[in-house]
């Protein structure tokens, strides 16, 4: 039987987080990247998140197969109750559930906060290609996100145009008077 854990990132997975994102980097277009970046660039991108957001880890017989993270949606204050959710699994680890309890995990965390609205920004193919299909739209919706807004042709990667979509989901109740987020970094 595999024993699996979540549990919050730590600087010193960024080594085995990058193995897993330079995949998507490289040779997809579910990553707009271009290239992967250094080691120092994404634990610098980890410890930004890590100030206000929770950044979890999903490991399969001790071994991290994934990660998931929120972040802010516009970054302006009216926008605090709602943010952007990123996740990536390692290529070979798709379809087995791990996606999913990641994500219930992250959600989870999230609705603790005070967070109400979550956001999905995904790649998605007018015609799906070696390089980019539905899956994370599909994964999305499954999880209960709906599509609310589409761009075209807006993301250009290995030589082809690809739209982006936002998926929404909301977890909590809005408010007159909406309490604060308790965000992450500033618990007491």
């Amino acid at each position: 039987m595999d024993e699996i854990s979540i549990r919050k990132a730590k600087l010193e997975d960024a080594a085995r987080l990058l193995e897993i994102y330079g995949y998507y980097t490289e040779k997809t277009a579910i990553s707009f990247e271009y290239e992967t970046p250094s080691l120092a660039e994404f634990q610098n991108r980890m410890k930004n998140i890590m100030k206000k957001y929770p950044y979890l880890v999903i490991e399969k017989n001790g071994r991290i197969m994934g990660y998931a993270y929120a972040g802010p949606f516009v970054g302006r204050a009216a926008y605090g109750w709602s943010c952007e959710l990123t996740i990536y699994l390692n290529h070979r680890a798709q379809k087995c559930g791990l996606g999913r309890m990641l994500y219930e995990a992250l959600e989870s965390r999230l609705k603790e906060m005070g967070i109400l609205n979550l956001y999905a920004c995904i790649g998605w193919p007018e015609h799906e290609d070696e390089y980019l299909n539905k899956n994370s739209a599909q994964f999305h919706e499954h999880m209960g996100f709906t599509k609310v807004g589409e761009f075209h042709k807006c993301g250009y990667k290995f030589g082809r145009w690809y739209h982006m979509i936002w998926m929404e989901k909301l977890i909590g109740k809005h408010q007159e008077n909406q309490p604060p987020v308790r965000y992450a970094g500033t618990e007491k």
